[in-house]
């Protein structure tokens, strides 16, 4: 199994890497395009502004080998956005155009942004990558979030979760799969998610 984890230059690394290691698996964290190309599974971490992460993947030539993957890709948090059309964050972002569906801010009006803490997830498992990521997963298990931004509940959905209103907490396209959630930040269910994803064993 060869998993690697993109260099987006915009991400905190360490802690998703320490958790793939703990399933047994030794992540590569790179942006080299021969092992992307060569990876089994890939992970697209994101932290900050749609804007900055767009820059970076920009600056090191990630956006087309992004677009070419064949793979299982997992974006995670803001590299789950990044896999939608286009942010409406910073007075407008064009994203990867992966999955047909644009991020907007929360509507959650008395309540506090960033969404900051543990929140239930329900997963729709009528979808394949559902099944896939959320296998042995009960729905309404508890992960842990950090975001303001996310895409609607709409038909790029594969879980939903409500904060002031229900949002994508996760979604995909064939081979492309996001989670607005930290799975290497949410104990055991994270773990699973993650292991899921990998065909390791949690």
């Amino acid at each position: 199994m060869k998993a690697v984890i993109l260099d987006t230059g915009c991400a905190n690394l360490a802690s998703l890497a320490f958790a793939v290691k703990r399933l047994g698996v030794e992540p590569l964290i790179t942006r080299e395009a021969a092992d992307i190309r060569s990876a089994d599974r890939i992970f697209l971490p994101g932290v900050g502004t749609a804007k900055a992460a767009m820059t970076a993947l920009t600056e090191r030539g990630l956006p087309e080998l992004i677009r070419e993957a064949h793979q299982p890709l997992l974006g995670i948090c803001l590299g789950e956005q990044l896999l939608g059309r286009r942010s409406e964050e910073t007075g407008g972002v064009g994203l990867l155009g992966l999955i047909d569906a644009d991020v907007r801010q929360l509507n959650a009006p008395g309540l506090p942004l960033p969404h900051m803490g543990w929140n239930r997830v329900f997963p729709k498992f009528e979808s394949p990558q559902a099944k896939l990521l959320f296998k042995n997963i009960e729905p309404g298990e508890w992960f842990y979030f950090v975001h303001s931004f996310a895409m609607p509940d709409g038909p790029a959905a594969i879980a939903s979760c409500t904060y002031g209103e229900p949002f994508a907490a996760a979604a995909a396209s064939e081979n492309f799969m996001g989670v607005q959630f930290h799975p290497e930040r949410s104990g055991k269910a994270g773990a699973r998610l993650l292991a899921n994803f990998l065909g390791a064993a949690a």
